[in-house]
């Protein structure tokens, strides 16, 4: 079965400044937790018991913050880059740990500044499903369209697979996917690359599924939306 995870929290969270300029934008803290704490549990909850975190810009507060994952029943891996490498490039240097004795693997990845109430237990069949595939291929979580990407990125076919010329309504990618690393390997470790060509590439050739998502979801890129988050977390009674 699949237990492994990836949190992408690399990024220098330019829109979030200045409270990014002294803390990583997935350690802002939200209900009183920080983002990264909401994933980490949420994915515990789900099986997954190996989280990969990549981490560049103060990439050492990560490790200090959540240590070996231990208190929430994981194992924490970090993937450092130095200098942030993007999606893809962080897939592939961080392939090593994701992979288990070099041999490929699919895995879940998600943003680590997403606050998103998802049930990422629904993912493992799929993770399970492109494992057996001859081909790599990926599966993503779409949203409703949110304000500030009204013209989405798919279609989500009553297939289930998406498409990218299509008349109809388009969705959003919700930063949250299922990945395989045999699609990483030509990568060496230490590029920059953006996962955008795969996506493309992927969906062109008719090897990307989805499944679509209407409950919480919130991309936090701004102080205004961690506001936001902050309020429906405090306004939300939790076990």
């Amino acid at each position: 079965m699949t237990s492994i995870a990836m949190i992408f929290a690399a990024g220098r969270g330019e829109r979030m400044r200045p409270l990014t300029d002294a803390c990583p934008k997935p350690l802002l803290e939200a209900g009183g937790k920080p983002l990264i704490v909401w994933q980490i549990e949420s994915l515990a909850r789900a099986g997954f018991t190996t989280i990969v975190i990549n981490h560049a810009w103060l990439g050492e507060r990560f490790e200090a913050a959540l240590g070996d994952g231990s208190r929430w029943g994981v194992a924490l891996r970090y993937s450092a880059e130095g200098q942030a490498l993007e999606t893809a490039g962080g897939i592939a240097h961080a392939r090593p740990l994701l992979e288990i004795d070099g041999a490929p693997t699919t895995f879940v990845a998600i943003a680590g500044d997403l606050y998103t109430e998802f049930d990422y237990a629904t993912l493992r069949a799929h993770a399970e499903r492109l494992a057996r595939a001859s081909e790599p291929g990926m599966h993503l979580v779409m949203v409703p369209n949110p304000p500030f990407h009204p013209r989405g990125d798919f279609v989500l076919g009553d297939d289930g697979v998406l498409s990218l010329d299509d008349a109809r309504p388009r969705l959003t990618f919700g930063s949250i996917g299922v990945y395989d690393t045999r699609m990483f390997r030509a990568i060496a470790p230490g590029t920059a690359r953006k996962l955008a060509p795969y996506f493309a590439e992927t969906v062109a050739a008719g090897r990307a599924s989805a499944q679509r998502f209407d409950g919480v979801w919130f991309n936090v890129g701004t102080p205004d939306e961690l506001a936001r988050v902050d309020a429906h977390l405090r306004a939300t009674p939790r076990p």
